[in-house]
Formats: structure tokens, sequence, C-alpha cells
């Protein structure tokens, strides 16, 4: 549970149909389970939530979820965001203080992780959001635009997030280059008016949503992680993250 009792977190999971790569991709079966069951059951785990549900477009999800004990919300499939789908979301949760962003095609994702990010978040009342990033290790990931990346302040807090490489390694370079990974905690009062703020320029330039939020002077905590799961966009990474998910169900 949170720290004080006046805090309600709140982890909401946003499930959509439509994939150009993977149509249908949550309720893909793996391991004998939907994809998003998956997602549900490890985040069920935090410690840190108050509670839990997936948010939906499409009625073919919102069956399956409920089927398998799940809280379910139906939200319009007309958001541009997944921000806004969250901030629909929320409402059904007027309790909320806090709301935690858990990607729905992350079925290794560590519940432990989601815990840090809350408590990062309800621990200092000047933050805005938390997220998470990772080193980078791979060299080619450094250029690939696919890979988002962070710079810090000194404080821990995101300086800007970028898909090139930051910081330019003129000089050796001191820290680790780092790979901002997409969950994202939030003050639901911030949220809210996150949604409705006008698009900014290098949110536009970069496509990356969460530079609104700086460009608007909002702090964003960054969680220092090794922990990357391995997210589902194929039914080629669908087959790679069974075969895990089979290993841990033997080894338990």
């Amino acid at each position: 549970m949170p720290a004080t009792s006046h805090q309600y977190i709140v982890g909401l999971i946003p499930s959509r149909w439509g994939s150009s790569r993977f149509p249908g991709k949550p309720l893909h079966m793996i391991a004998g389970k939907p994809l998003v069951q998956h997602v549900w059951e490890r985040v069920s785990r935090c410690s840190k939530l108050n509670d839990i549900a997936i948010a939906t477009d499409d009625q073919r999800i919102y069956d399956a979820a409920v089927a398998f004990g799940a809280k379910a919300i139906m939200t319009s499939p007309d958001h541009p965001s997944g921000s806004d789908r969250l901030a629909e979301a929320v409402q059904s949760f007027p309790n909320a203080t806090h709301v935690i962003n858990i990607q729905g095609d992350e079925p290794l994702i560590d519940p432990a992780l989601i815990d840090r990010l809350a408590e990062a978040l309800v621990s200092d009342s000047g933050i805005s959001m938390s997220t998470v990033a990772c080193p980078i290790s791979d060299p080619d990931d450094l250029e690939n635009p696919n890979i988002v990346k962070v710079a810090l302040t000194l404080t821990g807090d995101a300086l800007y997030f970028s898909r090139s490489v930051i910081p330019y390694a003129r000089n050796p370079r001191i820290t680790p280059a780092l790979r901002h990974l997409g969950i994202y905690a939030y003050r639901r009062d911030f949220l809210e008016n996150y949604v409705n703020w006008a698009p900014t320029p290098h949110e536009q330039t970069e496509s990356l949503e969460q530079l609104r939020a700086l460009e608007n002077g909002a702090r964003i905590k960054v969680i220092l992680t090794d922990h990357v799961s391995i997210g589902v966009d194929t039914p080629e990474q669908a087959a790679q993250v069974e075969e895990i998910l089979q290993k841990e169900l033997n080894n338990n």
C-alpha cells in the first residue's frame, strides 16, 4: 500500500485491438493465456497499487479481461495518445491521486520496478511524473531512432528526451547513455492538465509526447534499472516471450 493514507495509486493498462504489425495482439495466446492477462497478473503482484484496471476501446478485450477477473474500462476509440486514454480511464477512480501507465504488451514487466516508480512519485510532491531508464549496452542502439534516449540532471530528473544520441560524446563518456523505457507515473492533477495542453515544438519535432511536459516546466523523475523486459510487437516476439514464461513455470 502507499506510504500515506491520502494517496490512492491506480495502475492502468491501456490495451488496443488495432496494431499495424500485430492486429489483435492483446488477446494473442501465450503459454495458455491472453497476452494482456500476463501483464495484469504481473501488475497484480505490486504492493504500492490500490487498484488496477485494463483500459480498452474494444469489446473483445473488455469481455476477455472481465472473464479472467480483471477490472476493465471501455474508453473512446478516438484518443490521439495513450495519455488521453489514461485521462479518460482515471475518471472511473474519483479517489485516485496518482496513476501509473503500464504498457499492455509487456508481459515480463517487473512488479518491483512499478513499485519503485510509484514510490518515487509519491515521495516528492514537486514531481509531476516519473519514468524509467536503463544503460545502453549495444552501440548500435545509440544510432537507432526507435530507441529513445534520455539525459538527466544531477538530481536524477529528466533533462531531455531524444531519438538522437544524447549527450553527444565529444569527450570520453563519463556516464552511460540511457535508454528510456516507456512506463510512466503521473500525479492525477498534472495528467488532467497535461492532456489539455497544445503540442509543443520539441514534442512535434521529435515525435515524443513526454517533451510536452518538460517544455511546460514539469519535473520528471527518472528511475534507473538494469531490468529490460521483452515487449511484444510481433508474433515472433510473442514466441520468445512464451519460451521464457514456460521456463518460469517449469522452475516453479
